[in-house]
């Protein structure tokens, strides 16, 4: 087990007592970083009485759910699945600036739902510090449902999280953002289960290639547009290489494929937006 540092330990021990307030908990858990140290926390100050849950639709790649069971598995917190249904309401498939306020509210009423069911006082979310100021919608959604951030109420930062994350031998201590497949898909354009399963589709099969981080997003006529690091932009100056791309992203139902020069950034698709349009918070959310 690694050291830590003063600072983060007594951040640790602040959070410890935050949550035994509560008497129990359910965690909006996602199997990431930030949720994954939440729900550890969660199960060392309330043992039994905390409970991990999991939101599962079309919007979630391929293998998450796997990897949170593992995950809550090792951390040895009790693990719900919940099925959510975002997909159905039309002001998520609108995919406007603020769709991700309509995933969160749905996420957090099928939790509180499962908190009633189990008796738990308290839903927690795993947002942090460094989340504020970014476009996240998500925070509102949290604060419309009387949601806790006890991370962020701690003054937890990401490099924070890593550290104790690291400290707790939480296997996800490394793991890079995994936002839900909606956010590959540009502002304005329809989000739909087949859409989404073809960026997950071409994400699956770049990662095997070795690619990380990625990101495919999905532009208007059926646009795949592919973000890897700088590095790897290389490789498709490679003539079979770039031709197997074209060929798989095609049989996966894209049209036209391209690659940005300028690389992968988190939250690209934001730069469309015009200012008037953006949440500038903390919380949940997600970068795109």
């Amino acid at each position: 087990m690694s050291d830590l540092p003063a600072e983060i330990a007594a951040k640790r021990d602040r959070l410890l007592q935050l949550l035994k307030s509560y008497g129990s908990c359910a965690v909006a858990f996602s199997g990431g970083l930030d949720s994954a140290v939440l729900a550890k926390a969660a199960q060392l100050a309330l043992g039994d009485r905390a409970v991990a849950a999991t939101g599962v639709s079309a919007s979630l790649a391929v293998g998450e759910l796997d990897e949170a069971r593992e995950v809550a598995r090792q951390i040895g917190i009790r693990h719900e699945v919940i099925e959510t249904a975002e997909l159905t309401l039309p002001e998520y498939q609108e995919n406007t600036a603020n769709r991700c306020y309509f995933c969160k509210t749905e996420l957090f009423e099928q939790v509180e739902r499962l908190a009633e069911r189990l008796s738990v006082a308290v839903v927690a979310d795993g947002s942090n510090r460094d989340d504020h100021g970014e476009h996240r919608p998500g925070i509102r959604a949290a604060r419309d449902q009387e949601v806790r951030s006890p991370l962020a109420e701690c003054g937890f930062t990401k490099p924070e999280l890593r550290a104790l994350a690291e400290h707790w031998e939480l296997p996800v201590w490394d793991k890079p953002a995994t936002p839900c497949l909606s956010s590959r898909i540009a502002y304005g354009e329809k989000v739909t289960p087949e859409r989404l399963a073809m960026v997950d589709q071409a994400e699956r099969f770049l990662r095997d290639q070795g690619f990380k981080p990625l990101r495919v997003r999905y532009h208007k006529g059926d646009v795949a547009r592919i973000e890897v690091a700088p590095e790897g932009l290389s490789r498709f100056t490679d003539e079979p290489f770039r031709r197997e791309v074209v060929d798989r992203l095609k049989s996966i139902g894209f049209r036209y494929v391209s690659l940005d020069l300028e690389g992968f950034r988190s939250g690209s698709l934001n730069a469309v937006l015009p200012v008037e349009s953006l949440e500038i918070s903390g919380g949940q959310g997600g970068r795109r």
